[in-house]
């Protein structure tokens, strides 16, 4: 299973850094868009995001878009000691953020207050580098996001950004893999109709 994974992840980033710099700008704007006009998103007070790195999606834009319209935001930063994702509310990105683990952008935890609770969060928009229309994610292999989300307790948004590239017919999936609701890409939103399945950890 994890020699598939490894595979596909090797398949799907050579695509994604081959896209032209022109094209790849107009995939992100296009999916921004799209995102910012989700009704889950619309109705949503507080929402997750991440920092984008690399040749995948550029996430950045959303999240400005995220504090533009006064929302809440959350971002991720990863604890080293428990190898897990630690959640901190920002709203200045300028001055809130430092480069972290592997370069990303992460939230300097002296000038942000934590978010302990996940389930204060309506919307979360995740990373991934490959994605099903029955709504599996491959991520980066760290089981990070997979970790956090399975401590949500009630519905919430799970939606991901990605280029058409992106989407491939199968993923191997583990009984800790959890699944998104919608992929959002430059040319559609797919619906996946996730069943609500708390995992066990």
């Amino acid at each position: 299973m994890q020699a598939i994974k490894q595979a596909i992840r090797k398949n799907i980033l050579a695509a994604r850094e081959q896209l032209h710099a022109q094209v790849r700008a107009a995939y992100n704007a296009a999916i921004t868009e799209r995102l910012l006009q989700l009704p889950e998103y619309r109705q949503a007070t507080t929402v997750l995001g991440y920092m984008n790195f690399g040749s995948e999606y550029a996430s950045d834009l959303w999240v400005e878009r995220v504090l533009a319209e006064g929302k809440q935001l959350a971002l991720p930063k990863v604890n080293r000691l428990t190898n897990t994702l630690d959640l901190y509310r920002v709203d200045d990105l300028e001055n809130q953020l430092a480069s972290g683990l592997w370069g990303i952008r992460e939230p300097v935890i002296e000038r942000c207050e934590r978010l302990d609770d996940i389930n204060e969060v309506e919307f979360v928009l995740l990373p991934g580098i490959a994605f099903c229309r029955n709504g599996a994610r491959l991520g980066y292999g760290g089981g990070f996001y997979d970790k956090l989300l399975a401590h949500i307790t009630h519905r919430t948004a799970l939606v991901t950004a990605a280029y058409g590239l992106q989407i491939v017919t199968s993923i191997p999936q583990e009984a800790t893999d959890i699944k998104v609701d919608r992929i959002v890409t430059e040319a559609e939103t797919i619906e996946c109709n996730r069943e609500f399945i708390r995992p066990d950890f």
